[in-house]
């Protein structure tokens, strides 16, 4: 099921304020978030536009789960944060999705809840299109291993 006015079903403009599409796994559309004060932030929505993990099957909860956890690897090899901050609140979005927040002690917002939106840090497209490749490569290999 999809939903025409949401914007992780339809991925037109409003996506592309915030986002930028890395791959799809089995379950969901990885995102690279345009706002990097937490070097290599990610959102994994789902494939489905469902509003809470409730309304998944107990395999599809699995399955959903699986490729976060695959995703939260890949992003360790990648970024080695010394944790990984995971937010699904939705509170104004209806569609199901987490954000991967990787936090660095010491770092910004280290201790403490990450911001929605920080605004604070952005890249250049040659840092996008690096930082999208090395998660792409990173996740190729979780699925090989």
């Amino acid at each position: 099921m999809i939903d025409n006015n949401c914007a992780y079903c339809v991925e037109g403009e409003l996506v592309e304020k915030f986002g930028i599409k890395i791959c799809e796994l089995e379950t969901c559309k990885v995102y690279l978030f345009k706002e990097q004060s937490h070097r290599g932030r990610v959102i994994a929505a789902h494939k489905k536009h469902v509003g809470d993990m409730t309304e998944l099957t107990p395999e599809e909860r699995c399955s959903y789960f699986e490729d976060i956890a695959k995703i939260s690897s890949a992003l360790r090899k990648i970024f080695n944060p010394q944790k990984i901050n995971y937010g699904a609140y939705g509170d104004t979005g209806s569609h199901l999705h987490f954000h991967l927040v990787p936090k660095y002690k010491d770092e910004y917002e280290w201790g403490g809840v990450f911001l929605m939106n920080p605004d604070r840090v952005y890249l250049d497209d040659a840092e996008y299109a690096d930082m999208i490749n090395e998660i792409r490569e990173a996740l190729k290999e979780e699925d090989a291993g």
